[in-house]
């Protein structure tokens, strides 16, 4: 039998609190806050994700191994049919002529020789990682007298999907300003050029889908769907498009070459397979994708005239951002399984915190820090088309 009127922990008759003190555990509420902030995510779910071991600096390094047949492979290693030495040792690259490639097609004669040597290139890429953070300072009288007895887990759940958003938002600047492929509506060629009758046009995707086909962009992609990061799964049947939520009028009354309507609205094939967060439709072999802060380059366009989107009297530019598979690789909120990449530090008000700076420990706080890294893995992978929005 407990003694009478002794203080319990969580006593559910008396409802008087514990004699050990208020209990500080967190982790719960980190887990949680974090599961809610994945939800939010639209460029971090395409992400490959690449870990820094410790003692190895802040610069992640790969090599792209260009193909045979490529353009890119300019090497001075190739030796041609009568064992001359050739400036380009890749054969015929990347023609499709017929008279090229049956002209450097490498035959053999019945005593071989020194003929038909070819070479190899490698292209370094890199992206640095950084380090960021922020805090936030509360006293003990705000947890005590605020009518939210759950303000701590708000704060904390606040703080952690903050940090997500803005994680997010460096991850879409980078994939925009990393762009291999960049396209404008019309005959503009640079964003102060894009004027107010500046719209893409039906013509204009299927062009740019060529162009990411010739760049041998796939046309599925692995998802992250979760806070692991083995918990993905491959989404087909077009590549992801990003678009500003100001363009939909403009897709959905969309012609095809036929006049007939060309964007399918997603409930239309929804249940009939797996559709990416925030997805809204499909067109011309592109999956839209409008981020609720897809970012555009305000006032940048050429001088308006009322009719489209402007800041100051010049016209918004807005990106249409195509992400290909394997495109490029972060490291963002998404887990191992075994480990969390950012950490909350939590101080709570007490005496463990008195200092002469505080000499009666009535203030805490709580600070998140992570480590945020952007590697292109495949820039011609990744296409912007910049485009005006009607109005």
């Amino acid at each position: 039998m407990p003694f009478e009127n002794a203080k319990q922990y969580n006593d559910p008759v008396g409802g008087t609190p514990s004699s050990a003190g208020v209990q500080h555990r967190t982790d719960y509420y980190h887990k949680k806050a974090l599961v809610e902030a994945v939800k939010e995510e639209y460029f971090g779910q395409l992400a490959s994700s690449k870990n820094m071991p410790k003692h190895m600096g802040k610069t992640m390094k790969l090599y792209h191994y260009l193909p045979l047949l490529d353009d890119r492979n300019i090497n001075d290693q190739g030796i041609d049919a009568s064992g001359a030495v050739i400036t380009d040792g890749n054969l015929y690259g990347s023609s499709k002529d017929v008279g090229t490639i049956t002209s450097k097609i490498p035959l053999l004669s019945e005593t071989g020789g020194r003929v038909n040597r070819v070479g190899f290139k490698r292209i370094p890429i890199e992206g640095s990682i950084e380090k960021m953070g922020f805090f936030d300072e509360y006293t003990q009288d705000s947890l005590d007298f605020d009518t939210d007895s759950e303000l701590r887990m708000h704060v904390n759940r606040e703080m952690v999907v903050g940090a997500d958003q803005l994680t997010e938002a460096v991850l879409q600047s980078d994939i925009l300003n990393s762009a291999g492929t960049v396209k404008y509506a019309g005959a503009a060629s640079m964003n102060s050029e894009v004027g107010p009758d500046d719209l893409v046009t039906y013509d204009d995707l299927i062009k740019l889908g060529i162009d990411l086909d010739n760049n041998r962009t796939p046309k599925q992609s692995k998802v992250i769907t979760g806070t692991r990061i083995i918990d993905t799964k491959v989404v087909s049947g077009g590549r992801p498009m990003y678009v500003p939520s100001e363009l939909i009028p403009t897709l959905m009354a969309m012609k095809d070459y036929h006049g007939e309507k060309a964007f399918v609205e997603v409930k239309h094939y929804a249940s009939s397979g797996q559709t990416l967060r925030g997805e809204v439709g499909s067109i011309a072999g592109f999956r839209i994708i409008t981020p609720l802060e897809m970012q555009r380059y305000e006032g940048e366009g050429a001088v308006g005239d009322n009719t489209s989107y402007e800041t100051n009297g010049n016209v918004d530019v807005f990106p249409m951002l195509v992400v290909g598979d394997e495109s490029f690789a972060t490291i963002g909120f998404q887990t191992d399984g075994k480990t969390v990449k950012f950490k909350i530090i939590h101080k709570p008000p007490g005496e463990e915190r008195a200092d002469r700076h505080d000499p009666y420990g009535e203030t805490g706080f709580m600070a998140i820090k992570w480590f945020y890294g952007f590697l292109p893995l495949r820039p011609e992978r990744i296409a912007r088309f910049m485009t005006a929005g009607k109005a």
